[in-house]
């Protein structure tokens, strides 16, 4: 069994558009889905996914409502919808509620699209609220293909934002996309989960073993990033690893389970 906890996908009358402009800025990456949310279910299950979470992102607080009931409308037995808030909207606080009302498993924050450095004072109420509510909070963490420097959720900057945070969080791409060394001295060990999202091809071998070996493997998540990589390329970084099957049991399903109960 296997549950990606980090893929996207978009409404039908925007998918084409928002494929485009993300491929461009990231410098070309190839899609493996045209972003639909039927697109993303079948690709899933040709790669063997039995369920996954769509992390979706309000990029700007007039979107944020509709990010979020795009995110509700997409809830099924195979799908765990995540929503988010932005920063500047000043009904944010009433809308984690609404998120939770809904039946969502949580919210994606990422910093470089929505402007805000992870550690910034302005953030407390949300997170606040967020832990208030018990909504899993996942974050974009390290660089990010589509931006230049500096990068909003680095790992000495997420420490300092873990001290207001009571909800479990998840550091995407390993605890932070291009920041191995930092994220082995400073977040491994720390009450956090990482993801393994988008680490084929950017994560070391060496790296990802050190990271296991100080962090475990009872708070590593599966996760792809498709339609950017696919599950398969995640899957082929995981065999190299030498994890036990119980390990990979961990990782692939039951971390999931017990996080999003």
């Amino acid at each position: 069994m296997i549950f990606d906890i980090h893929t996207h996908a978009f409404p039908e009358k925007i998918a084409k558009k928002a494929m485009e402009s993300l491929s461009h800025r990231s410098g070309g990456l190839l899609p493996f889905t045209d972003g639909t949310i039927d697109g993303l279910s079948a690709f899933m299950k040709s790669e063997g996914v039995s369920a996954f979470a769509v992390q979706n992102i309000a990029t700007n607080p007039a979107q944020m409502k509709k990010v979020n009931d795009f995110a509700a409308s997409i809830k099924g037995e195979c799908v765990f919808p995540f929503g988010s808030v932005h920063p500047d909207a000043p009904d944010a606080l009433e809308e984690l509620e609404r998120i939770k009302e809904m039946g969502l498993f949580g919210i994606k924050l990422h910093p470089d699209y929505q402007g805000f450095f992870v550690d910034e004072e302005r953030m407390r109420p949300i997170y606040k609220k967020a832990s208030e509510l018990s909504l899993v909070i996942l974050f974009h963490a390290g660089y990010d293909f589509g931006f230049p420097a500096p990068y909003h959720c680095m790992p000495d900057a997420l420490v300092r934002a873990l001290a207001y945070i009571d909800t479990p969080v998840i550091a995407a791409h390993w605890g932070g996309l291009s920041c191995g060394e930092a994220v082995i001295e400073k977040l491994c060990g720390l009450p956090l989960y990482f993801d393994t999202s988008f680490g084929y091809g950017t994560k070391p071998r060496d790296e990802a073993l050190r990271i296991i070996e100080k962090h475990g493997t009872d708070k590593l998540l599966f996760g792809s990033d498709c339609p950017w990589h696919s599950p398969s390329m995640e899957k082929r970084l995981l065999s190299t690893l030498e994890l036990s099957e119980g390990e990979l049991s961990d990782i692939f399903w039951n971390n999931a389970m017990k996080l999003l109960k």
